[in-house]
């Protein structure tokens, strides 16, 4: 646990990219969410940590004892930690994707078909196959991070970004695997792409994925594409 700003703290429960790590994170975020300190404001969950914002001057009048804002906070966050049982960070909500893996919508499945040895449609099919738990978001708003990728078929990044990836294009790099929502540059290795809207602005829940859920893709047409597409 250290800070990271005048009002914000990180508990670190590793440094790999780990389900275990992870949910960890989920349960001291859902303690938390049942049992926040004054001064709370919000908590992000990454992949194996929790950030911790906070208001210090709430939370200095709450814990006069401690000397400073960050104690306070840091010592009521190993008390949720020492818990025997914390509070579970309860069911994964299972969201369901539909891909299409066309060379149109994923211009890089030859390319990591052939750096592992593999045929397009095996590609594919173990893109397919795992359940992936969404680990966090960022980098752009509503870009989820989804592990673990099945190691034959994990790639490296680009060496070049691409200056523009369409929103909804399907990427991989290492061993995770993610979604555009929005048009950005980019330089996961792209192999297919949804017709569905990511990221909505105007909705309470702009995200449509949350860390913590769970991923299935499953692959659809092209002209399955173009018509959802269209009604997206």
């Amino acid at each position: 646990m250290f800070p990271i700003a005048d009002n914000a703290l990180t508990v670190e429960f590793g440094q790999v990219i780990s389900l275990e790590c992870h949910e960890r994170t989920r349960r001291l975020d859902a303690a938390l969410a049942a049992r926040p300190f004054e001064g709370f404001q919000e908590a992000v969950p990454a992949y194996a940590s929790l950030t911790v914002f906070y208001a210090p001057d709430a939370a200095r009048r709450a814990y006069p004892r401690f000397p400073t804002a960050y104690a306070a906070v840091a010592a009521y966050l190993e008390q949720l930690l020492s818990l025997p049982s914390p509070t579970d960070a309860g069911p994964r909500r299972l969201v369901e994707i539909p891909v299409c893996y066309d060379l149109r919508c994923g211009p890089d499945l030859p390319l990591v078909a052939e750096k592992r040895g593999l045929s397009v449609e095996e590609v594919i099919a173990r893109h397919c196959r795992p359940i992936y738990h969404v680990f966090m978001l960022g980098f752009i708003p509503g870009f989820a991070y989804l592990g673990l990728v099945d190691e034959r078929i994990a790639a490296p990044r680009r060496a070049k970004p691409r200056p523009r990836v369409r929103a909804g294009s399907v990427g991989i790099a290492g061993r995770q695997t993610g979604i555009y929502p929005t048009d950005s540059p980019g330089g996961w290795q792209l192999i297919g792409r949804t017709p569905l809207r990511m990221l909505d602005p105007a909705s309470p829940n702009p995200s449509r994925l949350a860390p913590g859920d769970e991923v299935r893709f499953y692959p659809i047409s092209y002209k399955a594409w173009l018509a959802q597409s269209e009604r997206n």
